[in-house]
């Protein structure tokens, strides 16, 4: 097999095409949410056409956020993505924020949750204890960052497969529901059917919604290693988002159809029962293979996507500069592939990330109501010159800043005390910031 050559100004290697990237879009998009719990949709508003519809608005809403970060990979196709881009809009200090909460928990902690989730299910075939269970979760994560670190090749590679696979596995599914699924038996639940929507409901459903459609952005992350990235950058973000769309409101319209909106409201692993009503007691094991290949698949896109950021904060002087090195033979950001790899571990191994992650994972979308901000003051610099430009401006971005603000100010309205404590964690990085970039040397 040929050595793809090195992009010139960075050493990192262009192997990511556009049926690549438009797979880690869909792939990390695609995580076991879809096969486990779409009940807190239908619970949030109690009425079938209602909660269909709210799928296809999240959706919709994602695309908007993923044509706003098309446009600005466009305009700086760089390793590093979101946090290239609030750097340069705003300030390094935004950007290192971004890169701080990534590392600590957002990012890292998801990696942890979906490798809890795959052993969790692996462990319906191969019965473990608790600790057993964060054992098979850390060598899983493990030996996805070996894959990672011996070259973005095999990674994004192993994430076209994975990602096939899912969308097929959503697609039998989907199929199961419609063909063979008795749309007359399940007909039972007329309260829920004729539930009131209320305007409460529908921002929470949405809410919900959007966390599920959650990863969309970190394909920009991988700029430098994507072939034509002004190009293909905001196609692939436009071709996974628009797939996830359409594959995410027909199954749950599948849902509904086989089971009921009773049983699909009350179910916490709403793919396994839709499986047992109409493969009988194997199904569920089905789903829970189709739950874990699902899990691989998110969880090898975010390992894939994370050291990107963690070696571009290195070259800039904002992490330890060894992080920032290149192994001399895969041209992977190695260094921080492990470094991810061991916090994640840590992570998994204590059971803190998830008190962490829903901590702080609101904050995310502070930083993307900033992307969208950031549109309507980089289009009068005259140095900013996109090949891409958002559709609909400015009133999209406009709605996805509003839609951004409403997640947030619902968070701390809800949970005001954990709330405070997750943007704390984030903002803590601010003093560290400016301690660290005073220092005289930042070379260990």
């Amino acid at each position: 097999m040929p050595i793809t050559p090195p992009n010139t100004t960075s050493g990192l290697r262009r192997s990511i095409g556009i049926w690549r990237a438009s797979a880690m879009v869909a792939g990390i998009i695609i995580g076991a949410s879809i096969f486990v719990q779409p009940s807190e949709i239908l619970l949030a508003v109690p009425n079938g056409r209602a909660a269909i519809a709210v799928w296809l608005g999240a959706g919709l809403l994602t695309l908007i956020g993923a044509l706003v970060i098309a446009e600005l990979a466009s305009a700086w196709p760089a390793s590093g993505g979101v946090y290239v881009y609030l750097k340069r809009a705003f300030s390094p200090a935004v950007g290192f924020l971004w890169g701080w909460a990534m590392f600590w928990t957002m990012h890292t902690g998801i990696i942890a949750i979906i490798a809890m989730i795959f052993a969790r299910y692996a462990a319906t075939f191969v019965p473990v204890g608790p600790t057993g269970t964060k054992v098979m979760a850390i060598v899983a994560m493990i030996v996805l960052s070996a894959v990672n670190y011996r070259g973005v090749r095999h990674g994004s590679a192993v994430q076209v497969t994975l990602t096939l696979v899912k969308v097929m596995a959503l697609v039998l599914i989907i199929g199961m529901a419609f063909l063979l699924g008795d749309p007359a038996a399940p007909a039972t639940a007329p309260a829920l059917a004729t539930g009131a929507v209320t305007a409460d409901g529908i921002v929470m459903a949405l809410i919900a919604g959007l966390f599920a459609y959650g990863g969309w952005h970190m394909v920009s992350y991988t700029a430098e290693e994507t072939v034509d990235p002004t190009r293909t950058i905001p196609k692939a973000l436009m071709i996974g988002t628009l797939t996830v769309t359409v594959l995410y409101v027909l199954a749950n319209a599948a849902y509904l159809h086989a089971l009921g909106m009773e049983r699909v409201a009350a179910s916490t692993r709403v793919a396994a029962e839709l499986a047992d009503a109409v493969l009988g007691p194997a199904g569920g094991r089905v789903v829970s293979a189709l739950v874990m290949l699902s899990a691989l698949g998110a969880m090898n896109g975010v390992i894939l996507a994370g050291p990107r950021v963690y070696q571009a904060m290195a070259v800039d002087g904002l992490l330890f500069k060894w992080a920032a090195g290149l192994h001399p033979a895969f041209g992977t950001p190695h260094r921080a592939i492990a470094l991810q790899a061991a916090w994640a571990a840590v992570l998994i191994a204590t059971g803190t990330y998830r008190a962490l992650f829903t901590r702080v994972v609101y904050t995310e979308w502070i930083f993307f109501a900033l992307l969208a901000v950031a549109l309507f003051t980089l289009r009068r610099r005259h140095d900013y010159s996109p090949r891409y430009r958002v559709w609909g401006y400015p009133v999209l971005p406009a709605l996805f800043i509003v839609s951004s603000a409403v997640i947030v100010i619902n968070q701390i309205i809800r949970t005001p005390a954990e709330a405070a404590t997750g943007l704390g964690i984030v903002l803590i990085g601010l003093p560290i910031y400016y301690v660290w970039v005073r220092r005289p040397t930042r070379s260990a």
